[in-house]
């Protein structure tokens, strides 16, 4: 049974997500604070973590920046921050997903489940080496190396690169990007690649402003140069 840690400040809603994991098949740990999070984060290693922004003790996403540091464990975001820029700043951090409170249970199980099919998805039958010149990406265990030095890539993060280094050369369209990252629903939320394909940037390009290996389709999408 995949554990999801929930670390979220608000007693009502830990309660309803108890409830509401277990009764979907998940083992939950609940907790209050950012600092017991990261310590049930390290200790129980969970499948996924649902993460409130606002938390008493900390930052939601200095909590997720602290926790990228050594965890690519996949998070998604409970806030009631409607903002876009407030997205778009969770998702730097290393948030994979983002859902505003108020939320239905069915949408947030939905999500789950979801995030964790691709993260299992991510393992191959056979052929799991992609090479680019000195970019090497290993989907059987992985990881991803630039110049034999390993490269720290969330979850998300990972699964775009593959897909871009899959296709080389062709153009992926937005809308296709989304659907197969992140699944049917998310074909509109276009800052989400954004701010993916910018950290991929600044981890695999020379010089991530001007892009050799990731080009942008204006209005299209994205093709990957091999």
């Amino acid at each position: 049974m995949p554990t999801i840690l929930v670390i979220d400040d608000d007693t009502a809603i830990r309660k309803l997500l108890g409830v509401a994991l277990k009764a979907a098949g998940f083992t939950p740990i609940l907790t209050d604070k950012g600092i017991n999070g990261l310590a049930q984060a390290a200790t129980h290693n969970p499948s996924l973590i649902l993460l409130d922004l606002g938390l008493p003790d900390m930052e939601g996403r200095h909590l997720l920046q602290t926790l990228r540091e050594w965890s690519n464990t996949p998070v998604i975001v409970l806030s009631a921050r409607e903002a876009e820029h407030e997205k778009i700043m969770a998702l730097e951090a290393g948030a994979d997903d983002y859902l505003t409170k108020p939320f239905s249970v069915g949408e947030l199980i939905a999500r789950i489940n979801s995030c964790l099919r691709r993260v299992d998805m991510l393992t191959p039958s056979s052929n799991p080496s992609i090479i680019s010149d000195n970019l090497h990406l290993n989907a059987l265990s992985h990881t991803a190396t630039l110049s034999t030095i390993p490269l720290k890539l969330t979850p998300k993060e990972f699964e775009l690169l593959r897909l871009l280094m899959q296709n080389s050369g062709k153009v992926l369209t937005h809308t296709w990007l989304l659907k197969e990252i992140w699944g049917i629903g998310y074909q509109s939320e276009t800052h989400y690649l954004r701010v993916f394909i910018n950290q991929l940037r600044q981890k695999i390009e020379v010089d991530p402003a001007r892009p050799k290996r990731i080009i942008t389709e204006t209005g299209i999408g994205y093709r990957f140069m091999g």
